[in-house]
């Protein structure tokens, strides 16, 4: 929501400064997103006359002006159609930031005619959509003078940020309510503000239109009134000044009070060109496949859950969003019927989310706009149509009622303190309440008024007292502690969860923190999502993510996009399937392993080994007997075949996978070459039972350890891990670890075979071992190997 702060203060009287105002609206919950000034970055840019041109000796369509700016003649070459002797326009010097361009002016030579400077169109400087010629000036403008202050641009422009709950903010006035509530100002009049005395009906001698509403569920209520012989033209100057500043581009005088009126107050209106229409307007329900084409250039397909505005012939809007094409005004218009209407939020809010359309309109009714201000809203729009375009009015049609019953609550001022946590006196209270809008008894029953469609209890009365009052003023109070020592809170769950991440982070990935929900594309690279959103923020986060990889991946491109050479993330959340929702480590490791060297001249892509050794790192870290684990080489479907596996204790017990994803999955997220991923499934590590005893203390053995090398020729299909496995259970006992360390196929070993070199610690408890003793372990280890096919190589 952006709005002027001179739009703010004709509804707001108040000395406050910018920055009091900035502040106070963020205290009381209308969070400033930013502020901008046209003046500053207009500054450079003056008034100036062009006291010749010159067709340029090169070129046809440019010519050499010379231009005045205060400070004598410069030479400028320009290319607009309108540029003549005697114009006064906006001069931009060298070393001016022209901001519809993004560049940065300076001293250069077109077509080979020097060139100093340039003389600016509208949408050079932001200040509207016209490029085709430059900006034009009155007459007497004084030349040398700063624009942006000549112009009356000085004007700060502020962006609000309205929470859903807050529909009576969607409108200038009603935060200026607000401000006034938290002592910043008085709230002025509103027929004061449109200088019209009392705000009410306008009179009208002509027929009343022909409007009903048929469809009182989506339209409870739709108020009409037509104004005959009006001039439809642009805009007055103050009006196009407004909408221009927070990026509205002015389009006409009818159009333009429409939006003008949709800001101000937060009433979406509609102007219909009745030379357009054939027969009644009736709001209605539309039929199966019937079209539209709105005002966006877009043609839409309906169905019957959603509220129309037509006539007898045809479909003119989609109520409560967006008008269509067919009836819309023009500067040929002449007879107009202006619709103030009531749109029920939640059903503007599915028929927005079935169509995948936006709009001003839709912000505003599926919040909720006031349902009483109806009236106040029509005549305020043909008042300003009357003034501005002239014409005739209509008595006004009033078709249904709007749903304007007043929520009544009880109230007990010590629920500020009970439940807000701040002790403000009852007097202030009621105080507050009533400069908010809301009636007050004696006996403390409140009226909500008709605007505030989210309070429903108690608690959002104190929510509104200690909102104005201030979060700051709430007292710091510490929770009462219990004697004694403190008992630990953490379940084995978070305390697993903290190990895994503390772990990746010294590993050097970067922890990631990305959407639960999903596009459905990108559920469907992953195999698809159990859980669909039957209301979902948009149609990118739609799906459960059935995988963390989708965020991940999704980061990376991100990172990668933006010069990251080398891309290590995790991220420890939640995978959704069918049956539950299962907790979930997720690595993504993608671009350079390490960088390019002198030895190589070339960077080092990651590997699947790599993600092994990731996942091993973390299940370790999670309390996995990684000792135990299996690698089997069937992972999902996101990984590449073959460069892939998977973690088990046993066949069923799947811990973990890893590997190279699939390149089809690589590129379905917009990423290049190798990726290499994995994901840990913590719920299916075994938890420890809890046997009551003390750990023992670590006690080093007392003897040195022996170390013992095996190379065995086993089948070339034969898994190293398995080998290891079966060595390393050979004895239990003494062989405290083996590990792989060569693997050799050529000279000497036989088609089909490979050899396996393993190294084997040996770590003796109570005595020294001797040949007889290493003679025997090892016939085991030569034993327990031949089960596997291997046998020991001479």
């Amino acid at each position: 929501m952006k709005f002027t702060l001179s739009w703010l203060k004709e509804h707001l009287e108040t000395e406050a400064t910018l920055e009091q105002i900035v502040d106070t609206l963020t205290r009381i919950g209308l969070e400033v997103e930013g502020v901008e000034n046209a003046a500053e970055k207009l500054a450079p840019f003056r008034i100036a006359k062009v006291l010749t041109a010159e067709r340029h000796p090169q070129a046809d369509k440019l010519q050499v002006l010379s231009v005045d700016a205060g400070e004598g003649p410069v030479q400028v070459v320009c290319g607009a159609p309108n540029a003549r002797a005697g114009l006064v326009g906006v001069f931009g010097a060298p070393g001016a930031y022209v901001p519809g361009s993004d560049l940065t002016l300076k001293v250069a030579a077109i077509r080979g005619v020097e060139s100093r400077g340039m003389m600016c169109s509208a949408r050079e400087l932001e200040l509207g959509q016209d490029h085709d010629g430059i900006i034009e000036l009155a007459a007497d403008a004084p030349v040398g003078a700063s624009y942006a202050e000549w112009a009356g641009l000085n004007d700060p422009v502020i962006d609000v940020a309205i929470t859903p709950n807050r529909q009576d903010c969607m409108g200038v006035r009603g935060i200026a309510r607000d401000l006034a509530a938290a002592g910043l100002g008085t709230l002025k009049p509103l027929g004061d503000v449109y200088r019209m005395g009392t705000v009410q009906p306008v009179d009208g001698s002509e027929p009343a239109p022909d409007v009903r509403t048929d469809d009182p569920e989506g339209c409870p209520a739709f108020y009409a009134q037509a104004v005959s012989g009006v001039t439809n033209g642009a805009s007055p100057e103050w009006m196009r000044q407004k909408l221009n500043a927070i990026g509205q581009k002015p389009i006409s005088v009818l159009v333009d009070i429409t939006n003008f009126v949709s800001i101000d107050l937060g009433r979406p209106l509609h102007v219909y060109d009745r030379a357009k229409l054939k027969g009644a307007l009736v709001a209605r329900r539309a039929k199966n496949g019937e079209q539209v084409l709105a005002l966006n250039g877009k043609t839409y397909t309906l169905d019957d859950t959603m509220t129309v505005i037509a006539d007898d012939a045809e479909v003119h809007d989609i109520g409560g969003i967006m008008g269509g094409e067919h009836s819309g005004v023009s500067e040929t218009t002449t007879d107009v019927l202006i619709e103030c209407a009531y749109f029920t939020p939640e059903h503007i809010a599915r028929t927005g989310q079935k169509l995948g359309l936006t709009s001003d309109a839709r912000q505003r009714f599926e919040r909720g706009v006031d349902p009483a201000f109806l009236d106040e809203g029509l005549a305020i729009a043909t008042w300003l149509v009357t003034e501005h375009c002239g014409g005739r009015p209509s008595a006004v049609t009033r078709a249904g009622a709007p749903p304007t019953e007043r929520k009544t609550l009880r109230y007990d001022p010590a629920l500020a303190l009970k439940l807000g946590g701040i002790e403000v006196a009852a007097e202030e209270q009621a105080a507050i309440l009533k400069r908010l809008g809301f009636e007050v008894s004696p006996d403390w029953t409140v009226t909500v008024p008709t605007w505030r469609r989210d309070i429903d209890g108690p608690a959002d009365l104190v929510e509104e007292v200690v909102r104005i009052t201030g979060m700051d003023h709430v007292p710091s109070t510490p929770l009462p502690r219990a004697d004694g020592v403190a008992r630990p809170t953490a379940t084995p769950e978070q305390l697993t969860e903290r190990r895994v991440r503390r772990t990746a982070a010294a590993r050097g990935l970067n922890e990631a923190v990305t959407w639960s929900f999903i596009s459905e594309k990108e559920a469907a690279a992953l195999g698809g999502g159990a859980w669909t959103l039957a209301n979902p923020i948009s149609e990118d986060m739609k799906v459960m993510r059935p995988s963390l990889l989708a965020g991940l991946l999704a980061a990376a491109q991100r990172n990668m996009d933006r010069g990251a050479r080398s891309v290590r993330q995790f991220e420890l959340g939640r995978r959704y399937l069918a049956d539950a929702e299962r907790p979930t480590v997720g690595f993504v490791l993608a671009g350079e392993r390490s960088p390019r060297d002198w030895q190589s001249g070339k960077a080092q892509p990651f590997a699947a080994f790599d993600g092994k050794t990731e996942a091993v790192a973390l299940l370790e870290a999670a309390g996995a007997p990684v000792e135990n684990l299996q690698v089997m080489g069937d992972a999902s479907s996101a990984y590449h075949p073959g460069q892939s596996a998977t973690l088990r204790l046993g066949p069923k017990a799947v811990l973990a996978e890893f590997g190279a994803l699939h390149p089809l999955l690589v590129k379905a997220f917009g990423l290049e070459g190798a990726v290499v991923a994995g994901e840990i499934f913590l719920d299916a590590i075994p938890a420890k039972r809890a046997s009551g005893r003390m750990r023992p203390a670590h006690t080093p053995p007392a003897l040195q350890p022996v170390t013992r090398d095996f190379a065995f020729l086993v089948p070339e299909a034969l898994a190293a891990g398995d080998l290891v496995r079966a060595v390393r259970n050979a004895d239990k006992a003494l062989i405290a670890s083996a590990r792989l360390f060569d693997v050799f196929t050529g000279a000497g070993v036989l088609e089909g075979q490979k050899s396996l070199a393993i190294e084997v610690t040996l770590q003796p408890t109570d005595k020294t071992l001797a040949d007889e003793d290493l003679a025997a372990v090892s016939a085991k280890i030569v034993a327990a190997a031949t089960k596997l096919g291997a046998t020991l190589r001479g």
